[in-house]
């Protein structure tokens, strides 16, 4: 499954441009993003080397112990990822879960400064996969309630939780799925049936299920978390994926999980969009060049019996010139015609006739 950079762009740019003042400048930044994630960045004009950096993140738990704090196991692992360039400040300050005094001029080069920025930004991704990662652990080993199977509902995005409880020799994570447009959910109830299909092909990947009715676990929930128009994806989580270096792959898998799907979801749109544009194209190049060619094809003919017309009548033509120059002909080839001359040729050539040998007659 990819990995997607929840990195603030805000926090980066405002770090890289301290990075290139010239002119020492105080500095005082207050935002928020996501709707629940709270920054504050403030650089005393007496002291440029160091930036205090504050964040507060929504709790990813009602039962977390520490409303208004880190648990210590997160500072742990804080200072160990943030060792080279930042240090804890206790208390932090006032409306904020913790600060920060980070000092870069110890990374002389430019891709560790970068590499260092980027850290920072991404600090509320690693606070939640810190607090996911410590309360799959504790629903392993039974510590949240004795001998109880009620889920617990985690919300890492607002108006998107999901619930994490504890299942025979598993852990189950159930994600409900909601989207805006029909076609969303016709592409996320296909690619939930195909990564289903899959996963369970692959022994040791989590057991992944899709069911478009609440599955049984969630008995008893509020109505508003089980409306959904896309279903459940359950996730089973088996002990060898909450230790070591797997926990964190897992934690971070698991609250990336929805933003993937819409992600994956938007591709897919995007795919069959220039696809179908793709061919629309094809479709009205064949159209014209049909047209085209039909047109040429007319025009084709269309001259064809042009020709044929006028060869036609250049032969009527030329037949009545031939026959008209031969009766002139035949007129001159003619006698000429005397008068009298017949009755002198009768009377010069006259051929006597004689009376018939035999005579009969005519009996009544």
């Amino acid at each position: 499954m990819a990995y997607f950079n929840g990195g603030s762009r805000a926090v980066v740019d405002i770090l890289s441009k301290l990075r290139n003042v010239e002119k020492p400048v105080p500095v005082d930044h207050s935002f928020c993003e996501l709707g629940s994630i709270r920054y504050h960045i403030q650089v005393l004009e007496s002291d440029q080397e160091n930036i205090f950096f504050s964040i507060s993140t929504p709790r990813l738990s009602q039962d977390e112990p520490n409303p208004n704090g880190l648990a210590d196991f997160i500072l742990q692992d804080i200072k160990t990822k943030y060792l080279n360039f930042a240090d804890i400040i206790q208390p932090p300050k006032e409306g904020y879960k913790l600060t920060l005094k980070l000092n870069f001029s110890k990374l002389t080069r430019t891709k560790d400064h970068t590499k260092a920025i980027n850290m920072v930004s991404s600090l509320h991704v690693a606070i939640l996969n810190s607090q996911l990662k410590d309360t799959l652990k504790n629903v392993w080993m039974g510590d949240i309630i004795q001998g109880s199977t009620m889920p617990i509902k985690l919300v890492n995005h607002k108006q998107e939780p999901f619930f994490v409880l504890r299942a025979p020799k598993k852990i189950t994570v159930i994600f409900p799925m909601r989207f805006k447009d029909e076609s969303d959910v016709i592409l996320a109830t296909s690619f939930f049936q195909e990564l289903a299909d899959l996963g369970s092909k692959f022994p040791k990947a989590p057991h992944c299920e899709w069911s478009p009715i609440p599955p049984q676990e969630l008995r008893g929930e509020h109505f508003e978390n089980l409306c959904t128009n896309g279903g459940f994806v359950s996730f089973g989580i088996f002990k060898r994926h909450v230790k070591g270096k797997k926990a964190d792959k897992t934690a971070w898998i698991l609250l990336n999980f929805q933003q993937y799907v819409r992600y994956h979801v938007k591709c897919t749109k995007g795919f069959i969009q220039r696809r179908m544009r793709y061919r629309l194209e094809v479709l009205s190049e064949e159209i014209e060049q049909a047209r085209i060619g039909g047109e040429a094809k007319i025009r084709k003919q269309s001259t064809k019996q042009r020709k044929t017309w006028l060869r036609f009548s250049n032969s009527k033509k030329m037949k009545r010139g031939i026959k008209a120059f031969a009766d002139q002909i035949k007129r001159l080839r003619l006698r000429i015609k005397i008068r009298g001359l017949g009755r002198l040729h009768r009377y010069f050539f006259h051929v006597p006739k004689f009376p018939a040998l035999g005579w009969h007659a005519k009996l009544d």
